[in-house]
């Protein structure tokens, strides 16, 4: 069964004159343990394709599922326990809690689930520690340079056994060398199960997906497998 599937999604914005199409009759599906990566030029719908699969926002038409779990007809309860349990984020203005430390914003969603609060926090360091962060741990966000920022809410969003993993530019404010441990770590967590869907104008990191679906004026145009990644050429077990 697919972790995510959309089924000819839709989306529209405004009405008459101003109405704006940002989605049309979109189909994706993501299995266990693959990465999907989403190129296209700007406005071409990726960004709205990620909120929805989320179910940040509704489509206007179409389906969308979780688990094999429609999002329609789900209260507003249930869409944010599925959240919370399910589904990690990384976009791309990082969305930390200002006033919690790094690892408290990475162990936060485990203790809104039920984990104990050492369990919780020792889940949040190990992912800070395979992010190269330990010693920010304890540094609020006002504290971090952008790439730490956007490297604790990777860590935020794999922490735990979270079913899908969307990301907008998940490497956008990173070096090469940190970018590639992203990716690694993303990687990691598809191993496990989880499955990913990353937005990108990178082919290099777009290389390390499984497949690449491709977008235009919110339209799928091409769907393609990549050629080998970094990863392969490192010598990863994949």
């Amino acid at each position: 069964m697919s972790v995510l599937e959309m089924r000819a999604v839709g989306k529209v914005y405004g009405q008459g004159a101003s109405e704006v199409t940002a989605l049309a009759g979109v189909d994706l599906s993501v299995d266990p343990g693959t990465m999907v990566a989403v190129m296209g030029p700007s406005g071409s719908g990726k960004s709205t394709l990620l909120t929805i699969a989320g179910s940040l926002e509704a489509p206007t038409s179409g389906e969308v599922l979780i688990g094999g779990a429609a999002l329609t007809g789900m209260s507003r309860d249930e869409l944010a326990r599925l959240r919370r349990r399910s589904i990690g984020y990384v976009f791309q203005d990082f969305n930390l809690l200002p006033g919690l430390t790094a690892v408290e914003n990475v162990a936060l969603p485990l203790e809104l689930d039920g984990v104990r609060s050492r369990r919780a926090r020792q889940a949040g360091l190990d992912a800070l520690d395979l992010l190269g962060l330990t010693d920010r741990a304890g540094h609020f966000p006002d504290q971090l340079s952008g790439g730490e920022r956007q490297r604790v809410a990777i860590a935020r969003a794999v922490v735990g056994d979270r079913r899908l993993l969307l990301t907008d530019e998940p490497t956008g404010a990173l070096d090469s060398t940190t970018g590639e441990t992203v990716m690694r770590l993303i990687l990691a967590a598809c191993k496990r199960g989880l499955a990913a869907v990353v937005v990108t104008h990178d082919a290099q990191l777009a290389s390390w997906a499984d497949r690449v679906v491709f977008l235009r004026d919110g339209r799928v145009i091409d769907r393609t497998m990549p050629p080998p990644g970094p990863e392969s050429l490192l010598g990863a077990d994949r």
